[in-house]
């Protein structure tokens, strides 16, 4: 099963480099995430002391008593990994965004991605360019029919 953030792409200007994490889960949090009950439009992953938090991250699990479904979650990952990922997000001030999640065999894994957060001006332009492009492929679609 694999969950992606759809809204990740819009609000990031991502790198193409992709990082994959393992998460720290329990047991009723794995079986909602192979079941696909993820939801990650508003998670952000941040490094605390020299190790990576997955924040925010919406997996809800049915029948839980005093469980708060968006609490933060340990990333796995070496030591060298996470130092350069931190110096490159204070460098050039980028955040830490999780595009992804899915299964590995019987590993969860999470598939992370930095970005540069865009401006509200930058939003309106690509939904103008994909408003363009779909009735450019509209029109297109009348002609060839047509």
């Amino acid at each position: 099963m694999k969950i992606t953030n759809k809204r990740a792409g819009y609000e990031y200007t991502l790198e193409p480099e992709r990082i994959e994490a393992g998460v720290v889960l329990s047991g009723g949090e794995a079986k909602a995430v192979r079941t696909g009950h993820v939801d990650l439009n508003r998670a952000v992953a941040k490094v605390v002391d020299d190790e990576i938090f997955l924040i925010n991250a919406n997996i809800p699990v049915l029948g839980a008593k005093n469980y708060t479904s968006t609490r933060m979650r340990k990333l796995l990952m070496h030591r060298r990994e996470i130092v350069s990922i931190s110096t490159k997000m204070k460098q050039f001030k980028l955040t830490l965004v999780p595009v992804s999640m899915y299964n590995k065999g019987r590993l969860i894994k999470v598939g992370l991605a930095l970005g540069k957060s865009k401006h509200k001006f930058e939003k309106k332009e690509v939904i103008k360019r994909k408003d363009i492009e779909r009735e450019i492929n509209r029109e297109l679609k009348i002609i060839r029919s047509g």
